[in-house]
């Protein structure tokens, strides 16, 4: 199949609050808004009200990577993620250089909402990888 393209979407509590996360996580960037609107605000002040806040989207501006979406759902996150995103901050670094890496990009998300879970150390198969959270909870990597 060429040409198939792929979005992730984000099962959450407040779609609007995890996409932005998100979206500085990565460096993507918001679409522009429909067409009649100067903002997204704007727009959703015309939905109804159980409507606002609902979704959320953000792209990579190179067009690259996969478009993120995000909706509100009922239920909230209990178990370990079926599926995560590794965020790739450390490719060809090793030992004490990609722990550096690694510490320096979690500083960076910890100060946007993300919680330090864990760190895997290197253990001869596998490099470091630093388990980290989004500010719902739902796990990544940074590998």
């Amino acid at each position: 199949m060429s040409g198939v393209a792929v979005q992730v979407t984000f099962d959450c509590a407040d779609p609007v609050r995890v996409g932005r996360f998100w979206r500085d996580v990565l460096g993507y960037a918001e679409p522009p808004p429909p067409e009649g609107f100067d903002s997204w605000e704007r727009f959703e002040d015309t939905l109804p009200a159980d409507q606002r806040g609902s979704a959320y989207a953000c792209a990579d501006p190179a067009g690259l990577r996969p478009r993120l979406y995000f909706q509100r759902v009922p239920e909230g996150k209990v178990v370990k993620n079926r599926l995560h995103l590794d965020v790739k901050v450390g490719a060809g670094k090793v030992g004490a250089e990609r722990l550096a890496v690694l510490e320096a990009e979690g500083a960076r998300l910890e100060a946007l909402g993300a919680r330090r879970l864990r760190l895997l150390e290197a253990d001869g198969v596998n490099e470091s990888c630093l388990v980290m959270a989004d500010v719902e909870g739902n796990e990544f990597c940074l590998d």
